[in-house]
């Protein structure tokens, strides 16, 4: 969470009230020895001329927006001291003031002031409490008033404590008339925290909308909660929205995977382009999401292109997967002299033959009889075929191709003895009976 305010800011903010406060001091208090003279003639000064304003019967004296000059000094020391560091001396000189002495005015502004000085030593709780205080006198300006609740909300929210930090950010919106995007984003952080994404969503959306150039932040969380609701269609502008301003391969690849979800195809792989020609995709399964993609689109050549740049810059692994699917998409592409090498490579590693009998179909389709035979013992060798039937049936096609037909007759008749490939293998049976018969 971030912070409320950095000791920079609180050092500008104290050191702006206490001038302000000398100068709002009345008349009265600022001729005299109030504010000058030992400390002991000046509590007495003080205190005479507070009851008398009192006895004059001025009921709403107390409760102007006003310090006199005796707490103006000790308020200015106390700030002198806070920026000098000395925090104790800080608080020992806050500590000469008469609490019970002081109006709303000059003891709201004494607590926020102890607030802030908590808070800049780390005590989170003692400064929520002086605030607290500070906002009970009811003794600022309702600007100020409201800042009190907004950052007490805050504070609320670093402890994680979201039930209260929702309670006191609703509050502060509702005393201000035109609020920014930023108490919306901390709303919708604190519902997104308790798991409660409906309530997350509004405040999240107004933050966005209220915004005239919404942060990556306000963009990410708005995305989070729509991603988590599968509001994909909703998610998608989200996502572009930040892959023009903020180009990270994170984005690119979850537009990618929303228009997947979304099933358009297409659409989810203009994204992944944009990230390979920008160099963005640098991890094996990256490379081989966007293969597949293009091979699933009918775009082969520039599917085997990734992939052969990947396994070559040593991104993707040089295992099965990676092989098979550069191989397919050579196949696809009708250069099948460029998928022999991955077929080989894939088939070597395999733990079953089944590469092995397409590496034969690529040598049969190159009319490579005696490559495709040798592919075909490869196979039968390392066992675990899908379906043996087919290997027997391709090698006897690769005897016959090689005039060979009583060799190809074997075959063929082994491969009767499997379902999948017996019709077929009758077929060549009776065609080598009728061939050796007339011949």
């Amino acid at each position: 969470m971030t912070k409320i305010s950095s000791m920079v800011r609180v050092l500008a903010l104290v050191a702006g009230c206490a001038v302000g406060l000398v100068a709002a001091a009345p008349a009265a208090a600022q001729s005299g020895g109030g504010a000058g003279g030992d400390d002991a003639s000046g509590k007495d000064e003080r205190k005479d001329g507070r009851w008398g304003r009192k006895q004059d019967n001025d009921e709403g004296w107390a409760h102007k927006h006003t310090m006199d000059a005796y707490t103006a000094k000790r308020y200015s020391e106390a700030v002198d001291l806070f920026q000098a560091e000395d925090v104790d001396g800080c608080l020992g000189a806050l500590g000469k003031l008469r609490m019970r002495s002081l109006n709303p005015y000059e003891k709201a502004v004494v607590f926020r002031f102890r607030g802030f000085v908590e808070y800049a030593r780390g005590d989170l709780a003692g400064a929520r409490a002086e605030l607290e205080k500070a906002r009970a006198e009811n003794g600022l300006p309702a600007e100020d008033q409201a800042e009190l609740t907004y950052k007490i909300a805050q504070m609320w929210l670093q402890e994680q404590n979201w039930d209260e930090g929702i309670a006191g950010l609703e509050a502060y919106l509702k005393l201000v008339e035109t609020p920014n995007a930023m108490p919306y984003h901390l709303l919708a952080i604190a519902y997104f925290q308790k798991a409660d994404y409906e309530g997350a969503l509004g405040p999240a959306q107004t933050a966005y909308e209220i915004s005239e150039e919404p942060s990556e932040g306000v963009l990410q969380l708005l995305l989070a909660i729509r991603l988590t609701l599968r509001q994909y269609a909703e998610s998608a502008p989200i996502l572009e929205e930040l892959v023009a301003h903020y180009p990270q391969k994170k984005y690119f690849m979850q537009l990618s995977t929303v228009h997947g979800a979304l099933e358009k195809y297409t659409e989810a792989l203009v994204p992944l382009q944009l990230a390979y020609v920008q160099d963005l995709l640098d991890q094996d399964s990256d490379l081989r999401r966007l293969g597949q993609l293009l091979l699933f689109l009918e775009l082969p050549y520039r599917a085997a292109l990734v992939m052969q740049r990947g396994i070559e810059d040593e991104i993707v692994e040089r295992d099965e997967g990676a092989f098979e699917l550069l191989s397919n998409s050579w196949i696809a592409a009708r250069e099948f002299d460029r998928a022999v090498g991955p077929l080989e490579s894939g088939a070597a590693l395999s733990e079953n033959g089944d590469l092995y009998i397409r590496l034969a179909q690529v040598h049969l389709q190159r009319e490579k009889w005696s490559e495709a035979a040798a592919a075909l013992r490869s196979a039968l060798a390392k066992g675990g075929l899908r379906d043996p039937g087919d290997a027997k049936l391709l090698m006897g096609i690769a005897f016959y191709s090689q005039k060979r037909p009583e060799q190809a007759r074997s075959w063929f008749s082994r491969a009767r003895g499997h379902a999948s490939t017996r019709e077929e293998a009758d077929v060549w049976l009776r065609y080598i009976d009728r061939e050796l018969e007339s011949g």
